[in-house]
């Protein structure tokens, strides 16, 4: 089976080619293909992944190249994490918003519009590729916004993208660790958008233990999220959401940290990984050793600026290990060989929330068997969160609409929409500071 990676020279591709490693039944990954339009970043993540290799019998084959459509012929999976503008736009799309007092995380708010106006146009393009080169194949999404970007492919590949995420795996382990509970014994009633979701329950055999973790002050505070948002919020919630909901909730702490911060996320990762990128390309060093020490830095640091406000405290070393890799695997093989499982993924709605249309892409349970993921029902949101998921579904719209038409007014409306931006005037200079500091944005007008 054939797996084309593209973003194939981006930092996280060897946690998906570790993953693959580890496969040793049939049916599995024996050909990965690495496409990225910079050669220099594939030597560095070849390397890396010839090392895990080093001693596997049967690794997985792996080719890299610069073209887009040779890439993609012949796949049977597209695994697309794609950063489109690299670290240097993320870095820009945080400093533009900051500069206004508004958000510039890469998923919410500002920042998270002016990726998603730079990506779709190139997500759309690759859509259309696998379609016309590889129509029989599955293309799993990870590029941000991924709930975005999954549902701009969706309208030209159907249920044949699914978009993932590691956020919600890794919320549902540590619920269920604190609970004790083992995650595979456990349902997992999460519902919303990406990085816009609530863990409404975790039933084992028929009972819901989650009341059991909101009635105990000692337990909210022994891991990551009861930190984050502290007991008396969650207990007021009745529910545990995302931590990309700090965001929301806690949103002038969030951009007072950002803004006093040395350094944004965007811009400490752009010089960590060129760090890397220097490093593992030279032949006197062990590429897969520089890699492990950067990563390792990388996943402490991820979400700091948060966890200071709130007074959290480190992450766990349990929640240092990533997970979306571990999504990507479990969904290849259920489709590859009929294995089915429950996996929460980004898949188009189909009534399982009734608040939107059937193809607006949510976050929620799936079954996934031969022929992809199918969304469980759910029960309807709380009027809280329904009202945040259909305010920013609309500005999801937006973006998709101002991506296809090219216009101007219609992406000052997607920022002027955002609960996070908070006037017009606002809208309007950040769209004038983007379109000045990111070239992909010139098909505006």
């Amino acid at each position: 089976m054939r797996l084309t990676i593209l973003g194939g020279g981006g930092f996280r591709v060897p946690l998906v080619y570790g993953a693959l490693l580890s496969d040793r039944g049939a049916g599995r990954v024996t050909e990965v293909v690495l496409h990225d339009p910079d050669d220099g970043r594939l030597h560095a993540v070849a390397r890396v992944l010839a090392e895990q290799a080093s001693g596997v019998p049967d690794a997985p084959r792996v080719t890299t190249t610069t073209d887009l459509d040779e890439a993609l012929r012949g796949a049977d999976f597209v695994f697309s994490a794609i950063r489109v503008g690299g670290l240097q736009g993320r870095a820009d799309d945080e400093r533009v918003a900051l500069a206004e007092g508004v958000l510039g995380q890469e998923t919410v708010g500002a920042g998270g519009i002016a990726y998603g106006l730079r990506t779709v146009p190139v997500a759309v393009d690759i859509a259309r590729r696998v379609a016309r080169l590889a129509p029989e194949a599955w293309v799993i999404n990870f590029t941000n916004p991924a709930g975005l970007v999954t549902e701009a492919m969706s309208r030209h590949l159907g249920d044949r993208v699914i978009g993932i995420c590691d956020s919600p795996v890794g919320l549902g382990r540590r619920v269920a660790r604190t609970l004790g509970v083992r995650p595979e014994d456990a349902w997992i009633d999460y519902v919303g958008l990406n990085h816009l979701g609530w863990l409404r329950g975790l039933r084992v055999e028929g009972r819901d233990e989650l009341p059991r973790l909101l009635a105990d002050r000692a337990l909210l505070g022994s891991f990551e999220e009861g930190r984050l948002f502290g007991a008396d919020w969650l207990q007021s919630l009745g529910a545990i959401p995302n931590e990309y909901l700090h965001y929301y909730y806690f949103n002038r702490e969030a951009v007072r940290a950002y803004q006093e911060a040395e350094k944004t996320r965007g811009a400490f990762l752009r010089e960590q990984q060129a760090r890397f990128y220097d490093e593992a390309r030279r032949a006197d060093v062990s590429a897969l050793g520089v890699w492990e020490r950067t990563r390792a830095e990388r996943e402490a640091t991820y979400m700091a600026e948060n966890r200071q406000t709130a007074g959290a405290g480190e992450r766990e070393a349990e929640d240092l290990s990533g997970g979306y890799e571990k999504v990507a695997l479990a969904l290849m093989r259920a489709i590859a060989r009929d294995e089915r499982t429950t996996l929460i993924l980004n898949v188009r709605n189909r009534g399982t929330l009734s608040v939107l249309d059937a193809d607006a892409v949510v976050e929620v349970p799936c079954l996934v068997d031969a022929n992809g993921a199918h969304p469980v029902a759910a029960a309807p949101l709380p009027g809280h969160a329904t009202g945040l998921v259909c305010a920013v579904k609309a500005v999801e719209r937006e973006v998709l609409a101002a991506a296809g038409s090219g216009s101007r007014a219609t992406a000052v409306k997607a920022f002027a929409l955002h609960p996070l931006v908070d006037s017009v005037q606002v809208a309007r200079r950040l769209l004038e500071e983007y379109t000045a500091v990111h070239p992909g944005l010139g098909y505006l007008s």
